[in-house]
């Protein structure tokens, strides 16, 4: 599957924000937004994100069709990565693809990200990119509406 990264463009909204209004894909996200439903303020934050000068966001294309988006922001002094898939789109290694384009992308090192401790999936997708597990803590997740257990990751 070839995996690339481009920018997002204003056709894309639709599709990431019903990606991004997943049931299961929140749930293992866990840090996710309190209301994913709110339309509002996912265009909002959408704007933000592809206009601010400290947020890189792309999206993710797999063999020519959008599949997720990949992100570097800066939060508190450093610099952190996100990423998000389509569901029926997991396993086939298009995160791990995604992300190792993005990482080659970013001049910034250390390079950090964080992870519900229970997403296996995503946990692993942050190994193969080469992140290390630096720690962990128990943080509120609006996805789950508890305290979950949350490991921070490291790229030199």
């Amino acid at each position: 599957m070839l995996v690339r990264l481009r920018a997002v463009r204003d056709d894309d909204a639709d599709a990431i924000f019903e990606m991004m209004r997943d049931r299961e894909s929140i749930r293992l996200a866990a840090f996710t937004v309190a209301d994913p439903d709110d339309r509002a303020a996912f265009d909002e934050r959408l704007h933000r994100m592809r206009t601010s000068p400290s947020i890189a966001v792309r999206a993710v294309e797999a063999d020519g069709v959008f599949a997720g988006t990949v992100g570097a922001f800066t939060l508190g002094g450093e610099r952190e990565v996100t990423y998000w898939i389509r569901r029926e789109l997991w396993g086939n290694g298009i995160a791990t693809a995604a992300l190792r384009l993005l990482v080659a992308s970013e001049q910034e090192r250390p390079l950090h990200a964080r992870v519900a401790a229970a997403n296996v999936g995503s946990l692993r997708v942050l190994e193969r990119a080469g992140f290390a597990r630096a720690g962990s803590e128990a943080s509120f997740a609006a996805g789950t509406g508890r305290e979950v257990e949350e490991l921070l990751l490291q790229l030199g």
